[in-house]
């Protein structure tokens, strides 16, 4: 073996390492903090419930990694530690929310067990109220969430406008065939003029979420429907959901616009990949916004389809006049946005960036991963744009 090889392996030895250290470090924190406030701490309970209680600590710690190793190939593994990823989060959470009320209990004069008792159950019902219904809120159909956004560039024959922007549906190993034909149903009883979906479709490949997505083939609008690859469609076939969207009856917007034309004023309305494409090594697969907007006419207002919010960079340089993005699905479960904006410096919402330009920001219409949603409600969004200045 030469040097150079042998440097290679050594390098790839210490990856593994870092990554092993990190998921270890990582488990013992997510399951180490919850099992000591509701089992191990000043509680005081009968040994069999804390061998019980430390057993199913145990077994979780092992079934995370392997069910979420396994779940790349298997939708049951996927399942399974997907919910065992949001149950943990959630009680990591407020377990540690419960160890302060715990200090405050001590410092109140409150003795134990009582004191670490009272915390541990009250750490179990709040968790177990706040999954029950971040799981309905995760499988529900989105609410609309409605949205005046004021171009100055935008013609009078477009005032009004209907913009629906579906993001991050990311049908996935949970099937969700009929959601997403009532989620089709909640968009078309909007009569939207136009429909963009802004990437993350799915988690899988196209052949695998065949039955999920076929209901996007039933969205109307009056003048365009249109997609823009996600950073999760770089890691299943991003040209095949590509080709699976124009077979679908949408414009994919690999690069390229499309110009919408209602009462004698124009939009464009262009697309790029996600930022993540060049990574996935597909020739031709990387955001390109000039040239998106090869051979339009700079007089007119400019809508894109970006998938990340932080890509608004390069469309405030290109003086794009609304870029709608998705991606940070507003945070998912609490507190994970704060995490999030580490990433993402806009969580979910309207945002003006200048005189001319702005972002909105979907929370998204679906969940990635944990089927939970907690304090960050997924949405359609529902964006009238308006060539009057805000009042």
């Amino acid at each position: 073996m030469s040097q150079t090889e042998q440097r290679e392996q050594a390098v790839r030895a210490r990856r593994r390492l870092r990554f092993l250290v990190v998921a270890l470090v990582v488990a013992a924190l997510l399951f180490g903090v919850p099992w000591w406030v509701l089992v191990a701490g000043g509680q005081d309970w009968p040994g069999w419930v804390v061998v019980l209680g430390s057993a199913v600590f145990l077994a979780g710690a092992v079934a995370l990694p392997y069910s979420m190793t396994k779940g790349r190939r298997s939708d049951r593994a996927a399942v399974v530690g997907d919910v065992l990823l949001g149950v943990t989060w959630v009680l990591f959470v407020w377990s540690i929310l419960g160890a302060l009320a715990e200090l405050v209990l001590a410092l109140a004069g409150v003795d134990d067990p009582t004191r670490s008792r009272v915390v541990a159950a009250a750490v179990v019902v709040v968790a177990a109220v706040l999954l029950a219904h971040g799981h309905h809120e995760a499988m529900r159909v989105p609410r609309v969430r409605r949205t005046e956004v004021h171009l100055p560039r935008l013609g009078p024959g477009l005032d009004g406008v209907k913009l629906v922007l579906l993001a991050d549906t990311h049908y996935g190993p949970i099937d969700r065939s009929r959601w997403s034909a009532r989620t089709t149903a909640a968009v078309n009883a909007l009569d939207p003029d136009i429909v963009a979906h802004a990437g993350d479709i799915a988690d899988g490949t196209p052949a695998q979420r065949l039955t999920q997505s076929a209901p996007l083939g039933d969205v109307r609008a009056t003048l365009a429907r249109v997609y823009v690859t996600g950073n999760h469609e770089y890691f299943n076939e991003a040209q095949g959901w590509l080709d699976r969207m124009s077979e679908l009856g949408w414009e994919a917007l690999h690069n390229r616009h499309v110009v919408v034309e209602r009462g004698g004023s124009r939009l464009v309305v262009a697309g790029i990949d996600d930022r993540t494409a060049p990574s996935s090594g597909l020739p031709g697969h990387q955001p390109d916004i000039a040239t998106a907007l090869a051979g339009t006419d700079p007089d007119l207002p400019v809508l894109l389809l970006a998938h990340q919010p932080k890509q608004i960079t390069t469309a405030v340089e290109a003086g794009v006049d609304l870029q709608v993005s998705g991606h940070t699905h507003g945070g998912q479960i609490w507190p994970f946005h704060l995490l999030v904006r580490l990433d993402q410096p806009w969580l979910q919402g309207l945002t003006r960036l200048n005189e001319r330009t702005h972002l909105y920001t979907s929370r998204g219409a679906g969940f990635w991963g944990p089927p939970f949603r907690v304090f960050a409600p997924s949405e359609i969004s529902l964006l009238v744009l308006r060539s009057t200045p805000a009042g």
